[in-house]
């Protein structure tokens, strides 16, 4: 019998990942600390040492680590030279998240949605027209608003032109998936992006780019108020709760 609800078991290196992440996190080892040695750490740990350095060349890469040949690791101010991938792991691991997490990444989609949006429906208004008239057969449900939303994004960024805006929104797509349920969990916020689908549909229907543009910068702009008043309170004690 199927279990739909059946997960496999974490590999060595997530956990491992994980469990570094969290000590980071939690102060043991802090921001500009050392790592042990790696015979030690990975003892710690209970991985072996190849698994570890594959694990530690990722959150180098991340921006959690810098690997100094010779001498120890240290840990980076992920603040201030850490990636997206420091992003994506704190809306995972950080509990509660900082007040302005969020509002920072609604802010920067605020920013870009307008142009790459006004650009998405001058060059493809029929394909983007095409896309939001199945938002009528969206569930009601916040998984199926926040699958349908990002790809929204995406086919946006797509038909802008600008692989740039594209690769800005498949890096975050694993944030959407964490802050998405939580935002889309209130029929205001599922209502408010229901009027944003059918605006912009029509916009598209007329070719109005400009219009789209516009529109996209006040609804991302509202939507960041709604987080600020909803979504992000539900999450931190979600979060707290599991805690």
């Amino acid at each position: 019998m199927k279990n739909n609800s059946w997960q496999p078991p974490l590999k060595p290196g997530e956990i491992t990942e994980s469990r570094l992440i969290r000590a980071i996190l939690d102060g043991t080892f802090p921001i500009n600390s050392n790592l042990p040695a790696e015979r030690d750490l990975a003892a710690l740990l209970g991985v072996t040492r190849p698994t570890l350095r594959e694990v530690m060349q990722r959150l180098e890469r991340d921006g959690w680590l810098e690997i100094r040949h010779g001498k120890p690791t240290r840990v980076r101010d992920f603040w201030r030279e850490g990636g997206l991938g420091v992003s994506i792991a704190l809306a995972q691991y950080q509990a509660p998240l900082p007040d302005d997490f969020v509002v920072n990444l609604l802010t920067v989609r605020t920013l870009l949605a307008p142009t790459y949006t006004s650009l998405a429906i001058n060059n493809s208004p029929q394909a983007i027209a095409a896309f939001l008239d199945t938002s009528s057969q969206l569930d009601d449900q916040p998984k199926s608003y926040a699958d349908f939303d990002w790809q929204l994004h995406w086919l946006l960024t797509i038909h802008s032109g600008n692989t740039f805006f594209t690769h800005f929104v498949n890096s975050v797509r694993r944030l959407y998936e964490i802050m998405g349920i939580p935002y889309f969990s209130h029929a205001e916020t599922r209502q408010h992006s229901r009027g944003f689908y059918d605006e912009l549909g029509k916009l598209a229907l007329s070719g109005d780019s400009p219009a789209a543009g516009s529109l996209a910068g006040r609804v991302m702009a509202e939507s960041c108020e709604l987080w600020t008043r909803l979504a992000s309170p539900s999450l931190k004690n979600t979060k707290e709760n599991k805690q």
